[in-house]
């Protein structure tokens, strides 16, 4: 049985908590620490800036997957280098030069990935494939939590694993969004190596058991 990595995503933390959230990531079956940053203006939302993510990273354990929902993405690419980020992903849809953006970002040495808004085509990254690290698929509309799950998803994903083979690309595809233990398993199937669960994880009775229901190494 293929096992995803769990990204949890911080921002369905309790900010009030957020060190024993942190914690509770540190000590559970999750690969990543998911941090979704919000500017206002590529998407309808702010969530947290550098400040906490430093404080996210002085008690993080685990890689921080940190996922750019900003205009202009390069002016900060240094900055989220400096505070620990291991992936640093940009989106399709705000990059003007996305090969150059990537270089960058490998260059100040971190994993690139690029996401895609839930209309923009897989397809579109067939050129850029073999210089991208994680590909993520939203399934829903950034900018905000807890949003229904967008059904047209797993078709992406499958075209998106096909190309990816086709391109001997070593991008892993992250999915984003309404990813609840209903359709986890389904997500996997369709090609998703890396699941982002925020409200499923942090509103569940048992948070850790949770994140090992999602990798699928308990039953549930």
């Amino acid at each position: 049985m293929k096992h995803p990595i769990i990204a949890p995503s911080l921002l369905a933390a309790d900010f009030g908590n957020l060190q024993r959230d942190v914690e509770t990531v540190n000590q559970s079956q999750a690969g990543w620490h998911h941090i979704d940053v919000m500017d206002g203006l590529f998407v309808p939302n702010i969530s947290y800036g550098m400040p906490v993510i430093k404080a996210i990273k002085d008690h993080a354990t685990k890689p921080l997957d940190v996922h750019l929902m900003i205009v202009d993405p390069d002016r900060y690419i240094d900055t989220f280098a400096a505070l620990g980020a291991a992936t640093l992903t940009v989106h399709y849809e705000a990059c003007t030069h996305l090969h150059r953006t990537l270089q960058r970002i490998h260059n100040a040495g971190m994993k690139a990935g690029v996401a895609l808004n839930p209309h923009t085509r897989a397809d579109l990254l067939e050129e850029v494939l073999p210089d991208i690290d994680l590909v993520l698929v939203m399934s829903v509309n950034p900018g905000f939590g807890g949003q229904t799950f967008i059904e047209n998803t797993y078709r992406k994903i499958r075209g998106l694993a096909d190309l990816i083979a086709q391109r001997n690309s070593p991008a892993l595809i992250e999915v984003d969004g309404g990813v609840t233990l209903e359709n986890a398993r389904a997500l996997v199937d369709a090609g998703a190596n890396v699941l982002v669960a925020g409200s499923t994880v942090f509103r569940s009775q048992d948070p850790k058991e949770t994140i090992a229901r999602l990798a699928g190494l308990v039953a549930g």
